[in-house]
């Protein structure tokens, strides 16, 4: 245990201005507060602040968060207030003992939405005061160090669940990665203990039978340098077990196939000398293809600078090297806590931080907590890459990016409008997976919304949250009109006058907040009009509805009332179309109220009506909107027999291109030495363009057969 005098020293050593009695009475107002609690491992409780206190002295933090170390618990397993910690050490210690305070008192819990709104407590402190982050990530680093003396296999597993998912992620964010190599390495050895044990073995083994293939490599590496008039320091560190086993994953090899469990590092006096040595490195040893990486020109969003390379080295051996300066060094593997040293007078607002902005963005527009954590999680995980807007700036992404997750990137505005994208000068599709290097420009519209279908390719959290969200926002607003017509309709069915007033007693019985509620659940198929009647109108008796055979000629009489107009909605929120029959423009259609997800559009002479005989109050009459058909497309499918020869799919696709319609997918279904028979969807305006089409078809002398599919 570090006694009182070696941590003010340790202090003074890098900050000869220290309050130094600040520090003293820290020391002994925490030591005193603890008492004789105890931990798991049967040390004083007290050990466990001023560990981290230790942790972020090495660091070389400020006073204000050496102090708060050391008071981080005070508040929570003890007697002390947070009134008592502000009057005795000041209010920017009693604000960053309660930041650490509200994210401990309820540690994350096996239940998942306890977990989540605990990450966003999270977030909202660290975006307050960055150190807040440093020291929760320093407080969990020590409790993984002893997590072992914990009994319980299910809470170990769990915490160090928490530390991959949540705490090393956010660490390497910062720029921490001595911190995220050890929390993920203490994690890695209670999720996979036995993968963790061999490989700790077989690297114990190699050190103990003497395999040094360190020393000669350091030693070359210095004497080509030097040959070239390059000043710099080299050295080797082996691989963590996590690290080494996360590869093995990766490119599915095992231990014995790894090259490189070794990474070498070379620091140098000043970028160019980064650049010089890198021009030695290639030219001296064959480079490894693909391996390369200048995160000096493009830093990391934590500002890691540092350049990435492999090479076949010394001795043949295939070797990583990083090549940086000192001060890069500094800041590699202390990241944003290099900012935090007394002498440098940064401001501690988190705002700075692109990648913070983002969560907060996500905080803003994901639903719920669990919602947030989901979308967190994929915002952090992943590899990067680094592509340009028109006017230069740099937009980092996750490796996976697409177009729309760097509209969203640049603003949510801008991802909200996108309608197209330039990569490099050419139009691209938005689904378009980006490169390093990609200079990146969005065409926007005002009237362009997120599409459903985003949702699908997007990889960003921000874009999925915020595409999540404006579907929701739709989807709800389409739910809420459709159960307002269905309303109507049963009304005006039963000969009952619509009055929103006596409609009111239903938002009780609905266990809903407000009559659009009510409504919304109508829509979305919850509820039924027929419920609603019941509750609204308990002495009505309601006239039998009709059956499907009544229902279709039921359609057709009523053309000319007031009907649901479906086109312009979108689809895939309130209103689907049924892929059984593919009903577009012009076709007689009725309107099918499925539970959970709004009204599924059929043709009238769909065979899947059968299903729905029995509950005739979710037929809802529906039809076209006029004024919308001409800008809208629609999906068809064509079943067709043609004739097995050269050519036939090229004349088919010929004559579907000349009637301005588009292919969406071609599926042969049989083939014999004579026909094909297949089945194509295609984009079609209406009933009259897709009839155009088939008749198009039936006069070609290579086509047998074509027929609505």
């Amino acid at each position: 245990m570090i006694r009182q005098y070696e941590l003010v020293e340790a202090v003074k050593a890098y900050d000869p201005n220290a309050d130094e009695d600040l520090l003293n009475r820290a020391y002994v107002f925490a030591m005193k507060a603890h008492g004789t609690q105890k931990r798991a491992s049967g040390d004083l409780y007290f050990t466990h602040p001023l560990e981290v206190a230790g942790i972020l002295v090495e660091m070389r933090l400020d006073v204000a968060s050496i102090v708060t170390a050391l008071l981080h618990d005070t508040v929570e397993d003890t007697i002390a207030t947070l009134e008592e910690i502000e009057k005795l050490f000041g209010k920017e210690v009693a604000f960053l003992v309660d930041g650490v305070t509200k994210l401990s008192q309820i540690e994350f819990q096996s239940d998942k939405a306890k977990q989540a709104e605990n990450f966003r407590k999270l977030l909202i402190a660290m975006s307050s005061d960055i150190r807040v982050l440093l020291i929760k990530l320093t407080d969990r680093l020590h409790n993984m160090r002893t997590l072992h003396f914990i009994e319980s296999t299910e809470k170990r597993l769990r915490v160090s669940q928490e530390t991959m998912e949540i705490y090393a992620p956010l660490a390497e964010r910062i720029g921490l990665h001595q911190v995220k190599d050890e929390l993920q390495n203490l994690a890695f050895a209670q999720l996979h203990s036995d993968a963790y044990e061999s490989i700790f073995s077989r690297l114990s083994f190699l050190r103990e039978q003497g395999v040094d293939h360190l020393t000669p490599i350091i030693a070359e590496l210095k004497q080509v340098l030097e040959e070239n008039g390059i000043k710099a320091y080299v050295a080797g560190r082996e691989k963590m077990p996590y690290s080494i086993w996360r590869k093995m994953q990766q490119k599915n090899i095992t231990f014995e196939q790894l090259t490189d469990i070794i990474a070498f590092r070379i620091l140098v006096d000043n970028p160019s000398d980064c650049y010089r040595a890198l021009g030695v490195i290639h030219s001296t040893y064959p480079v490894v293809p693909g391996r390369f990486k200048d995160y000096i020109s493009t830093p990391k969003q934590n500002n890691y600078q540092s350049i990435h390379t492999a090479v076949i080295g010394p001795h043949q051996h295939r070797i990583e090297i990083q090549i940086r300066t000192k001060e890069m060094e500094e800041i590699a593997e202390l990241g944003v806590a290099a900012h935090w040293q007394y002498k440098q007078g940064i401001s501690h607002d988190g705002h700075q931080y692109r990648w913070l902005r983002g969560l907060l963005d996500i905080l803003e527009t994901a639903e719920g907590p669990e919602e947030f954590l989901e979308h967190t999680k994929l915002e952090m995980f992943q590899d990067q890459v680094f592509c340009f807007t028109p006017k230069g700036d740099l937009i980092t992404l996750p490796r996976g990016a697409t177009s729309i997750d760097f509209a969203y990137a640049v603003h949510s505005s801008v991802g909200d409008h996108c309608t197209g994208v330039r990569i490099n000068g050419r139009m691209m599709p938005l689904r378009t997976e980006l490169e390093n290097g990609d200079q990146v420009e969005i065409i926007t519209s005002k009237t362009q919304h997120p599409s459903p279908t985003w949702e699908r390719f997007v990889v960003t959290g921000k874009a999925r949250a915020s595409i999540r969200r404006f579907v929701r926002q739709q989807m709800h607003q389409q739910f809420v009109d459709l159960g307002k017509t269905l309303v109507q309709k049963a009304l005006r069915h039963e000969h009952l006058d619509f009055n929103e007033k006596n409609l009111e007693a239903a938002v009780e019985v609905f266990g809903v907040k407000t009559l659009e509620d009510v409504y919304a659940y109508l829509g979305e198929g919850l509820k039924t009009t027929t419920e609603l009647i019941r509750v609204v109108y308990p002495q009505h008796k309601s006239k039998p509805r009709v059956k499907k055979e009544s229902a279709k000629s039921d359609v057709q009489k009523k053309q000319k009332e007031e009907v649901l107009a479906i086109a312009g909605l979108i689809p895939g929120m309130a209103v689907h179309y049924a892929g059984c029959c593919h009903p577009v423009p012009g076709d007689q259609i009725i309107g099918i109220v499925t539970t959970g997800k709004g009204v599924t559009i059929h043709t009238t002479d769909c065979e899947a009506l059968d299903k729905f005989m029995d509950t005739p109050d979710r037929w809802i009459d529906v039809g076209w909107n006029a004024a919308s058909q001409e800008k809208s497309q629609h999906v068809a499918r064509i079943s067709l027999v043609v004739i097995h020869q050269p050519g036939t799919i090229a004349a088919i696709t010929a004559i579907i291109a000349r009637e301005n319609a588009n292919i969406i997918n071609f599926k042969i279904k049989n083939r014999t030495p004579e026909f094909y028979e297949m089945s194509i969807d295609l984009d079609v305006k209406n009933l009259d363009h897709l009839m155009s089409i088939i008749a198009a078809l039936r006069m070609s002398q290579r086509v047998l057969s074509v027929e609505r599919g």
